[in-house]
């Protein structure tokens, strides 16, 4: 079968974009770890897929897979990307769109300045939420790792599961040496997906992510959601916040409480091919 595909990226984070509304298409597992090979296949982070709408109140439906074949629930940057990809492709002549996924609905809107703003939901602290092994609800807590090392997090669902860790440089936070393990960690029984932040001032953060499945990215739309989210409440910054990953920045509304998180940036397309499956 010869399949048409798009590449794009959100600010680094890249993504190959699948039409499944006009093609039939199946994904395995061995086949998207083929695809998001960056020396033999396509290479990406995640793979998205347009599907037609489960829902009449929705205009499609958004599935996400890793690098490693793992569909997960939520992807930011990718739902920015999503928006561009049905847009460029005249599945749609909307620019206000709402889409299902497996984590719940999201609205989505193409500005007149080309960037994207995605109505993220709501977060969700409850441990049981993300999942997170706690005894009770808090603000912070500590984690240790195998080397006996201790580390203070805040942990949010974001429709995906985040743990949010401060350091005072995060040029020189240990992303390689505990990103791995603290993903993996039995804390989170799902793994989860690790943010390194740093505060710059009241309204501006720096941060890095170690994803779930995919290791640390350019950038993690709903990764900066989460760092933002989680500072806002530790009293850290206030909103709205510019959080700039490697990728590029993003930029972060949340006014507390059930309110939703507002999340706007760029959605570039790079190219667009077949490839034989």
């Amino acid at each position: 079968m010869l399949l048409k595909f798009t590449k794009m990226h959100g600010l680094g984070n890249d993504f190959m974009v699948v039409d499944g509304v006009t093609q039939k298409v199946f994904f395995s597992t061995d086949l998207i770890k083929k695809l998001s090979d960056r020396h033999f296949g396509i290479g990406f982070d995640q793979l998205l897929l347009v599907e037609p709408p489960f829902d009449p109140e929705v205009d499609f439906h958004y599935r996400i897979f890793n690098a490693d074949g793992s569909e997960v629930q939520m992807c930011g940057n990718g739902a920015r990307c999503f928006v561009r990809f049905v847009i460029d492709q005249q599945l749609t002549n909307k620019r206000d769109i709402t889409v299902s996924t497996v984590s719940g609905v999201l609205r989505l809107k193409l500005n007149d300045d080309d960037t994207v703003t995605v109505n993220m939901g709501t977060p969700r602290f409850d441990p049981k939420a993300l999942p997170f092994t706690a005894p009770e609800q808090n603000l912070s807590y500590k984690i240790k790792v195998s080397d006996g090392t201790e580390f203070e997090h805040g942990a949010v669902s974001m429709g995906n599961p985040h743990a949010v860790f401060f350091f005072d440089d995060v040029s020189t936070a240990p992303v390689e040496k505990y990103g791995s393990e603290l993903e993996c960690h039995e804390n989170f029984p799902e793994k989860v997906n690790v943010g390194f932040a740093q505060v710059v001032n009241p309204h501006t953060m720096n941060l890095r992510v170690f994803e779930r499945g995919c290791g640390e990215t350019m950038a993690c739309g709903t990764g900066a959601c989460a760092a933002a989210v989680v500072a806002i409440a530790q009293g850290r910054v206030k909103s709205p916040v510019s959080v700039t990953l490697p990728g590029g920045t993003l930029r972060i509304s949340w006014d507390g409480g059930n309110s939703p998180v507002m999340m706007s940036g760029p959605a570039t397309s790079v190219y667009e091919g077949t490839i034989q499956i």
